[in-house]
């Protein structure tokens, strides 16, 4: 009931379900598209096995229903509950499965992205973009492909895209500094983790030599200038295999990757894992390191003396979206998890440079209401739930302004 109109029928435009097959949208090879006649048909059937046979697209962890639910739920059954802007229209997109050799849904959110900019033209209608979504993976600089690829998006006729910040702000799993003054990093590898990975970012023209140390203090040195990329070495029962990043275009920072797996036994060596840093040639002398996201790592892996900031999920650190942070009302204050940004005014790419910080503005994110899949209503706590809230509001803005728009013509 809080998507539909008063009538009963759904506000549901277009719905693309990535994960199924069968009729593609226009321009697109993957998935299905259900439109508005065909959504209410499903509606007006009577049985929930007929439903599901007109539209079989199902939101199964309840997380976009809930996001959806905060930004433009209408009147509940009960009247008890509406979202934000509770009267607009929907364009709903479900995200594919990633490949399994490709980034994390990068493809799939910028088909997502590409779809609803024609919608929104084909309909000749404002768009807001919510994305309740990111991962930790890459340099965090607004370089990367999904980055630039939404700062031109929102370049495009009447659009807003909102991000979520994430909420890695107290995961430690991320710790920047400089050679100048840090040169060793402590990682606490907790038990019973099967793997990790470590992303290390430094700009091209600093040269440094590293060396990884194991939790009992056997050693070896990681070459940033080996052929082909890419190679592996041995500490203890675990396995590093170290690549290496080539240059891009509009990136200046060089990546080394380590993926540590165990060897001979179901998991890596527990204990503290030390990255050494000796300084060659220098001229920023800066490095980021990063982990994988707190939810596929153990809650006790993480950096010793950890940096909070620039702990923004990708791509809420593209410099033209509203990225946005959590705020806890309970305690009147920034939430503690809420993805932190720029503080490091010496970076010297990305959105620093162009003199941005980040987030753009937070709103409430720990205990907000949101509609669930079993036709209730629960407490949602995180960025992705603080979002929807400043794209309702953005919606209702560009509602205002349509008005405005039409009256002066």
């Amino acid at each position: 009931m809080d998507f539909r109109k008063r009538n009963g029928d759904t506000r549901i435009k277009f719905l693309w379900d990535q994960t199924l097959q069968g009729n593609a949208p226009e321009g697109f090879a993957v998935g299905a598209e259900f439109n508005e006649e065909q959504i209410n048909q499903a509606l007006r059937a009577t049985s929930e096995r007929e439903q599901f046979e007109l539209v079989p697209s199902r939101d199964v962890s309840g997380h976009g229903t809930a996001v959806a639910g905060i930004a433009a739920a209408s009147i509940g059954t009960e009247g008890l509950y509406r979202g934000v802007a509770f009267g607009a229209d929907l364009l709903i997109v479900k995200l594919g499965i990633p490949d399994t050799e490709g980034f994390p849904r990068t493809t799939e959110i910028m088909r997502g992205v590409t779809y609803a900019l024609r919608k929104a033209n084909e309909l000749q209608m404002p768009l807001v973009i919510n994305l309740s979504f990111g991962n930790s993976y890459g340099a965090h600089d607004g370089s990367s492909l999904l980055e630039r690829f939404l700062d031109n998006a929102a370049e495009i006729g009447r659009t807003v895209i909102c991000v979520g910040s994430g909420n890695e702000g107290n995961s430690a799993g991320h710790i920047a500094g400089n050679v100048s003054t840090d040169r060793r990093v402590e990682l606490a590898v907790a038990e019973y983790e099967r793997t990790l990975n470590v992303q290390i970012w430094k700009n091209y023209s600093d040269n440094y030599m590293l060396t990884l140390r194991s939790p009992a203090g056997q050693e070896a040195q990681l070459s940033t200038a080996i052929e082909g990329g890419k190679y592996t070495i041995n500490l203890e029962q675990t396995e590093i295999l170290v690549y290496l990043g080539k240059p891009a275009p509009y990136a200046t920072v060089q990546e080394i990757y380590l993926d540590m797996i165990p060897r001979g036994r179901p998991y890596i060596n527990s204990g503290v894992w030390t990255i050494l840093i000796e300084p060659m040639t220098t001229v920023t002398g800066q490095y980021y390191m990063y982990l994988a996201g707190s939810a596929v790592r153990n809650q006790s892996t993480g950096f010793y003396s950890p940096t909070p900031q620039v702990t923004l999920t990708i791509p809420s650190t593209a410099a033209k979206v509203i990225t946005v942070g959590a705020y806890n009302s309970v305690y009147d204050t920034y939430a503690d998890f809420s993805g932190r940004g720029y503080a490091d005014r010496e970076r010297t790419v990305g959105v620093v440079a162009a003199g941005l910080a980040k987030p753009d503005l937070v709103a409430p994110g720990v205990g907000v209401l949101a509609p669930d899949v079993y036709g209730s209503y629960a407490s949602m706590t995180g960025t992705s739930f603080a979002t929807p809230i400043v794209s309702g509001s953005a919606a209702l803005l560009m509602e205002w302004g349509e008005g405005v728009i039409i009256r002066l013509s």
